[in-house]
C-alpha cells in the first residue's frame, strides 16, 4: 500500500500556543488560512499611506456605529485566522478583549492590494464569503480601484462590484458613511 503524505492542519489554538512559546521570531508576519501558517507580504510605504488613510476617513464618518481594527486578527473558523488591513466592527463594551473578532462582528472589511492582489482575490475572498462576512473590498493600488464583494455563499461573494475615482463607495451596513473611492486612492 502506497500512502500519500497528508499535511496538518494548523487549529487556531495550535497558532496560539505557538505564538505564546516563541516558535516564531517576534517580528514574523503571518496568518493562519485554512489551517496553513501564511508568511504575509512586507508592509510597503504605499500600502502603509493607504491604510493611515483609511482610518482617517473613516474616522471621521463612523461615529459611535463601529471600532475601526486595524491589521489584527480575526478568527474564522477553527483554521483560519487572518490579519485584514483593515476592519469595521461593531461596537462593544469590552473592545474584544476575550477574543479576537469573528465574522458576525465585521461590518465591513478591507484589504489594501499592491503585492498581493491574487492571493486577496483567489484565496482572501472565497474565505470572507464562506464565514460569512457581509461586505469586504480590495483597494487595488495597481489597478487604481475599489472592488466590493457583496452577497457571500459558501462558493464566494455573488455580487462584485469595481468603483473607480469620480464613484462615490457607501458600506451597505454603514450607510451613513459616503467614501468617494478619490479620497481612498492616493495619486
Amino acid at each position: 500500500m502506497n500512502l500519500a503524505p497528508q499535511r496538518h492542519k494548523v487549529s487556531v489554538s495550535e497558532w496560539h500556543k505557538m505564538g505564546q512559546n516563541n516558535i516564531f521570531p517576534l517580528d514574523a508576519r503571518m496568518e493562519l488560512i485554512k489551517g496553513e501558517i501564511i508568511d504575509m507580504a512586507p508592509i510597503g510605504p504605499s500600502h502603509a499611506a493607504s491604510v493611515k488613510n483609511l482610518i482617517e476617513l473613516f474616522a471621521n464618518q463612523k461615529g459611535k456605529a463601529a471600532f475601526i481594527n486595524v491589521q489584527n486578527p480575526i478568527q474564522l473558523s477553527d483554521f483560519s485566522e487572518p490579519e485584514p488591513d483593515f476592519v469595521l466592527l461593531r461596537p462593544g463594551p469590552t473592545l474584544y478583549k476575550n477574543g479576537h473578532p469573528t465574522a458576525a462582528d465585521i461590518l465591513l472589511l478591507i484589504e489594501v492590494s499592491d503585492t498581493t492582489v491574487k492571493h486577496d482575490r483567489e484565496t482572501k475572498m472565497p474565505l470572507y464569503a464562506k464565514d460569512g462576512i457581509v461586505e469586504s473590498w480590495i483597494v487595488d493600488l495597481n489597478e487604481f480601484q475599489v472592488e466590493v464583494y457583496l452577497n457571500p455563499t459558501a462558493n464566494g461573494y455573488t455580487n462584485k462590484h469595481i468603483f473607480e475615482s469620480g464613484q462615490i463607495l457607501i458600506p451597505s451596513q454603514l450607510p451613513h458613511i459616503k467614501i468617494p473611492v478619490s479620497n481612498i486612492l492616493i495619486p
